[in-house]
C-alpha cells in the first residue's frame, strides 16, 4: 500500500495535476485577469468554490460551471484530487467580458483535502448525484438572491454541461444555455469508452425534454475524440422543440482550441 501511494504521488507530481500549489495558483491567474474575485460556501457538507465579478445588478448573471477536471488519473485508476489542471469553464469565464460573470467549481475541487476532506464518490460515481446538483443550484441561488432575482445565462464545459442542463430543469429563470464539448449522456458517452457506468448520477438527458423552451446553443469540437458531436445531437434529438437548441462545431479538441475562440462563440446568436 505504501509503494502504491509512492507511486501516485509521484504520478500526480509528474502529470501536473495534483500540486495544489500549482493548480491553485493557475486557477487565481486565470481569474485576475478577467477580475474574478474568489469565495468559498459550505452547501450541504461541500466546501464550494467560486470566483466573481458583478458590476450592474440590473443585468443578468452568465453563470459559468467547471468540468470534471482531474477525476481520474488513467482509465481505472481515481485521482487523489479532481481540481482541475487548467480550468478551462475558468479560463472561458475570465474571457467573458459581461457585467455579471460567476465561476463555479465542482464538488471537491480546489479543496484543502487537509481540512476539508471529500468523498472521492462526488467526482466518480456520484458526480452528477441529485446531492450534487442540490448543492450546485443552492449555492448559484445564494448569488441570484444578491442581484435581486436577475435572468441566468448558464454555461458548462464537459461534465458541468451535464450539470447546468440538470440545473437548469430545477429552475424558471434561466434566460439561455450554452454548453462547451458537453457531456449530455454520460451512459452513452461511458458505453462508448468501455469504462464504469455511474448509477448513482443523474443523467442529463433524461431532462432533455423538460428545458426544450430555454434557447440552447451546443458547441463541439470537430476533433473531440472524448465527446463526439453525436452526444449533443441524441440529446437534441430528445426535445419536442428543435427550434431552440442549435448545435455548433467549431475546429476543437475536448481541452483545446475554446479559450481562444470564445469570445466570438459569445456571439453566436441564440435560436428561438
Amino acid at each position: 500500500m505504501f509503494r502504491l501511494i509512492i507511486c501516485l504521488v509521484f504520478l500526480c507530481v509528474f502529470l501536473g495535476g495534483c500540486s495544489s500549489l500549482d493548480t491553485h495558483q493557475h486557477a487565481s491567474q486565470l481569474a485576475q485577469r478577467g477580475g474574478l474575485q474568489k469565495s468559498t460556501m459550505t452547501v450541504d457538507g461541500f466546501v464550494l468554490t467560486a470566483y466573481s465579478r458583478v458590476s450592474d445588478q440590473n443585468q443578468p448573471i452568465n453563470v459559468y460551471i467547471e468540468g470534471d477536471g482531474l477525476a481520474w488519473l488513467s482509465r481505472h485508476e481515481l485521482s487523489i484530487d479532481p481540481t482541475p489542471r487548467e480550468a478551462i469553464g475558468l479560463a472561458l469565464a475570465a474571457q467573458d467580458y459581461a457585467s455579471n460573470v460567476v465561476y463555479l467549481a465542482r464538488p471537491c475541487q480546489f479543496n484543502d483535502f487537509n481540512h476539508t476532506p471529500c468523498d472521492s464518490a462526488y467526482w466518480s460515481n456520484k458526480r452528477f448525484s441529485a446531492k450534487v446538483i442540490d448543492a450546485m443550484n443552492q449555492t448559484l441561488e445564494a448569488f441570484v438572491q444578491k442581484m435581486h432575482g436577475q435572468k441566468i445565462n448558464l454555461i458548462g464545459y464537459s461534465g458541468g454541461a451535464a450539470v447546468v442542463v440538470l440545473i437548469a430543469a430545477r429552475r424558471n429563470d434561466i434566460a439561455s444555455l450554452r454548453t462547451v464539448a458537453g457531456n449530455l449522456d454520460h451512459v452513452y458517452v461511458n458505453q462508448m469508452h468501455q469504462v464504469d457506468l455511474m448509477p448513482e448520477s443523474l443523467n442529463a438527458i433524461d431532462v432533455a425534454n423538460k428545458i426544450s423552451g430555454i434557447p440552447q446553443l451546443h458547441f463541439v469540437g470537430r476533433q473531440d475524440k472524448v465527446i463526439p458531436k453525436e452526444v449533443a445531437l441524441h440529446f437534441i434529438g430528445r426535445q419536442n422543440s428543435k427550434n431552440c437548441s442549435a448545435l455548433i462545431e467549431i475546429q476543437a479538441t475536448h481541452q483545446t482550441g475554446w479559450v481562444m475562440q470564445w469570445q466570438q462563440l459569445l456571439l453566436q446568436p441564440l435560436p428561438c
